[in-house]
């Protein structure tokens, strides 16, 4: 499982991982249970890889976030997302120190750190975002090693 091919749909609860295109929209397959059902073109879906987190510098993307959170973790759960208010932003604050305190919400903090939790007990670890070029190159030096 790659992280560029996770989805968040809205309207859904939890993750989803690509599967296939479909007529009119895409078949993916939930984290959670492993259901495969088709997202119609109407819903609204997110690739995580091109969801990004306010910063005090640049907005930073959310592979990179999880990966500092999988660091800080030592790959373990992040904080329970129904943790307090005050739980949450002490554990953003010690993973990642320069998250934009104005900016990223509460609601926003529990949102990525049940992602993150999906994540993990979906056995991710590797959130690293490889274009499709730079991971035939790899897969090609390692073959011929």
């Amino acid at each position: 499982m790659k992280f560029i091919e996770i989805l968040a749909i809205s309207g859904q609860p939890g993750l989803y991982k690509y599967v296939a295109q479909s007529t009119n929209g895409l078949i993916v397959e939930s984290l959670a249970d492993g259901r495969r059902f088709k997202a119609t073109g109407t819903s609204k879906v997110s690739a995580l890889s091109e969801i990004s987190i306010f910063t005090e510098g640049d907005d930073m993307p959310l592979n990179e976030v999880y990966t500092k959170i999988f660091e800080y973790t030592k790959g373990a759960r992040a904080v329970d997302h129904k943790a307090s208010p005050d739980q949450l932003r002490a554990f953003m604050a010690a993973a990642l120190p320069e998250y934009d305190r104005d900016r990223v919400r509460v609601s926003d903090m529990k949102k990525l750190f049940a992602w993150f939790n999906i994540l993990v007990d979906a056995g991710m670890t590797d959130f690293s975002v490889k274009e499709p070029e730079e991971a035939d190159k790899e897969q090609a030096a390692s073959t011929e090693a």
